[in-house]
């Protein structure tokens, strides 16, 4: 389990592929000196299980299910990314539950700066709308954000990033037609399957 607060900003120092997985070495000097071998670790908000760790780095197997169904199939050798660690449970718990299961991918569409927020904007899939909410939490590459509009016509996602966020995350790199791996709010996905099945037991 993670929070959605990321605690260091990686960077991708090699990439393996072949045809059933790929192998990512990341370069992330203040997070490894918590981890070790077999822990979880949130990359752009994907769990994975580090393989291997030395002193800067952490090597991690990518199945191809997951570079398919999220953006860490796009990374190239360089690219930034988003990691944390799992949660601890004698610590203070921001954010919120996020999970590390990628419920989708989004598209960058907008984004607009302003003097003390930027106005960010993704085009989600159809499917996610239901579990989205205005002043509701979603995660966007693992960053836990709060919803500030969500226009169902277009499927738009308007979150507001502080300065913050934009220096310790790699969404300010993002360039419009960019994606970002979604997912939405456990609660929501509970709350959407009880009412599917009519609250009855199943």
């Amino acid at each position: 389990m993670f929070t959605g607060l990321i605690q260091e900003l990686g960077r991708v120092r090699m990439i393996s592929k072949n045809a059933s997985s790929a192998v990512l070495t990341i370069h992330a000097p203040n997070s490894v000196s918590k981890l070790s071998k077999g822990d979880s670790i949130a990359i752009n908000g994907v769990c994975l299980t580090a393989i291997e760790v030395t002193d800067n780095t952490f090597v991690a197997d990518v199945m191809v299910q997951t570079l398919r169904m999220t953006n860490l199939g796009k990374l190239d050798e360089g690219s930034s990314v988003n990691v944390e660690l799992s949660a601890r449970l004698d610590s203070l718990m921001g954010g919120h539950i996020v999970q590390g299961h990628v419920d989708g991918i989004g598209e960058v569409i907008e984004r607009a700066p302003g003097e003390k927020w930027e106005k960010f904007v993704v085009r989600i899939p159809e499917q996610l709308a239901p579990f989205i909410v205005n002043q509701g939490s979603i995660a966007l590459d693992g960053v836990s954000l709060t919803v500030g509009e969500i226009d169902d016509s277009t499927h738009a996602v308007t979150v507001w990033l502080i300065p913050e966020t934009l220096t310790k995350t790699n969404l300010s790199e993002k360039l419009i037609g960019d994606t970002v791996n979604i997912e939405v709010d456990v609660l929501a996905k509970y709350v959407q399957r009880l009412i599917s099945k009519g609250g009855k037991n199943e």
